[in-house]
This record gives C-alpha cells, structure tokens and sequence, in this order.
C-alpha cells in the first residue's frame, strides 16, 4: 500500500516565496527583517506566508528581545524527503520494469 505525502507541507512548500524562506532558514535562523532583505518581499506578505509555514510545522519562532526569529523544523521536512525519495524509488523501479496495467 502507497502512503501519500503530507499534503499541508506540499502545499506550504508550493509557493516559490515560500520555498525560498525554507532554502534560507535551512542555512540559519532569519528575524522577518533579514527575511524582507534576502527576499525583497513587503514584510506583511512575508508574515502571511511565515504563518502558513508555521502552521504546516515546516518553521518554528524564538523569541529574541524585540524581534522573533524564524527556525527551519528539519523534522518536519526530513519525513517528506523520505517518503518523496521512496516514491521516487518506486516511480525507477516500475519504468524500468515496464510495468502497465491492462485496460
């Protein structure tokens, strides 16, 4: 039986902005400042889409005196690496294979 990947992460993970905040959170921990530099995104778009990230439990916050800092959850993103390489494994093993099903 095929299990199907998180749909919440996928679909946080969609957007280009979005997939951009987690491939610089991956490097180091960003407040929205740094964010709204590195991406040239206005900071309450940049918010909005920290808060569907936050919500699919792709990033976590930490406090810092006034700013809150943004932390990429590698657990989060560990499991769909691991089910989308298995489903990647499956998808070469059947094209090598020539497996089809009749009509």
């Amino acid at each position: 039986m095929v299990t199907s990947v998180d749909s919440d992460t996928l679909r946080a993970l969609a957007d280009p902005l979005r997939r951009r905040i987690v491939t610089l959170l991956a490097r180091e921990s960003l407040c929205t400042t740094h964010l709204v530099e590195e991406t040239g995104a206005r900071q309450t778009n940049l918010s909005n889409h920290l808060k569907v990230l936050r919500e699919a439990g792709v990033v976590e916050t930490e406090p810092c005196g006034r700013w809150t800092y943004y932390r990429l959850k590698p657990e989060a993103l560990s499991g769909l690496a691991a089910e989308l390489a298995r489903l990647s494994v499956l998808a070469q093993e059947t094209a090598d294979s020539g497996r089809t099903r009749p009509c």
